[in-house]
């Protein structure tokens, strides 16, 4: 499992373009005797393993994409690839499912039903899932539970961290246009300044989070772009604004998005301006439903003790697994992947970002385990 992480490190591909990743997987299912299934995209790869008794059919996801950026690790399986690296552990995600496959496939005999395998592309920038349910791959009539796993360096190797409720916010993207009346900038008075209407909306939409929104109900608003403007000394005609919402709860997600609309509108015609407000629906929440989570913490006690199955708490950023939520019941995990000595601890996204490869093994057995243990429950 270290030789696979490691080559597919050495070799990242970005979104839609994990051609050679497709391959090495495609080869290293079909020499295990599985099924590869034609799914109709240009990259990504579904497999079956079919068990030597009757039964239900269970999913693992495991999502294979890199990031673009450039590695600063130091390492002898260090990218190759200029500019992209797996920074986010999907190299240890495929990784943890291929053992998962090979740990199946020794027991194929005694599998009452199927596992399908589902190797996910363009996690990172979005598309890949709903690619894959818009062709079907994940068939509400044929699966009846879906599983992943997720690396998290805050969490030692050993540990499978496993929550039921919110897990990965959802996410949805804004844009702001505030149009105004340019001019000189030495006579202000003769403009309708929208630099200063979008600086007053900017911090007015922070009150939506602290005053509009339950305390116990978790929202951020962050705007990570502000263009505007030619010239220090000419007031613009507009300003753009592009940030994201993200939440866990459905109803607060909508009444957000109209909040936000609402106060940005309002705002702008309060400074003289006007504003165009638009949202670009990201991904829903990953929230792991409590029965499949009880079945799951039940299942891994036998590989592992109580107190190496934490229940941590949810975070703000977003995962594509929701997408597969959304048609079957379905648990996210987190693989504990920090070592001891802290020398894994770089967060996601990070060019630092590396795992502690002793985590493998424990994602596969786990994946495996889920997968003998629902299907022997189903039959």
């Amino acid at each position: 499992m270290t030789d696979i992480r490691r080559h597919l490190h050495r070799f990242p591909e970005l979104a839609w373009q994990e051609s050679k990743t497709t391959e090495f997987i495609a080869n290293y299912l079909v020499n295990l005797g599985l099924e590869i299934i034609p799914w109709g995209g240009k990259s990504g790869l579904v497999a079956l393993l079919r068990g030597g008794r009757p039964g239900p059919a269970v999913a693992l996801r495991a999502d294979m994409d890199a990031l673009p950026i450039q590695e600063n690790n130091r390492v002898g399986y260090q990218s190759t690839v200029a500019g992209v690296m797996h920074a986010c552990g999907h190299d240890a995600h495929v990784a943890c499912a291929l053992g998962a496959a090979r740990l199946l496939a020794e027991r194929a005999s005694s599998l009452s039903g199927a596992v399908k395998f589902i190797f996910q592309p363009a996690e990172e920038l979005g598309g890949g899932a709903s690619a894959m349910i818009d062709k079907a791959v994940l068939d509400e009539a044929e699966i009846q539970a879906v599983f992943a796993l997720h690396c998290r360096p805050d969490l030692a190797v050993g540990s499978i961290g496993l929550n039921p409720g919110p897990v990965m916010a959802a996410n949805d993207i804004v844009s702001i246009r505030i149009r105004g009346i340019g001019g000189h900038g030495a006579m202000p008075h003769q403009t309708r300044d929208p630099i200063i209407s979008s600086a007053a909306i900017i911090l007015a939409l922070q009150t939506l989070v602290s005053r509009q929104i339950n305390p116990l109900e978790a929202a951020v608003i962050s705007f990570g772009t502000i263009y505007g403007g030619s010239a220090g000394n000419v007031i613009p005609e507009y300003v753009d604004l592009k940030g994201t919402i993200r939440t866990f709860e459905p109803a607060v997600r909508e009444a957000l998005k109209v909040k936000m609309k609402h106060l940005v509108e309002n705002m702008a015609i309060a400074m003289g301006t006007a504003a165009e407000v638009t949202f670009d629906a990201g991904y829903p929440a990953v929230i792991n439903p409590l029965p499949l989570t009880l079945f799951c913490r039940k299942s891994l006690q036998e590989l592992l003790p109580e107190g190496n199955i934490p229940v941590v708490g949810p975070v703000m950023v977003t995962e594509d697994f929701a997408e597969f939520q959304q048609i079957v019941p379905g648990v996210l995990l987190w693989l504990g992947t920090g070592s001891k000595n802290g020398g894994t601890s770089r967060s996601w996204h990070n060019p630092d970002f590396d795992i502690d490869e002793a985590a493998l093994p424990f994602g596969a057995a786990a994946l495996a385990k889920l997968a003998i243990d629902y299907l022997a429950q189903r039959s």
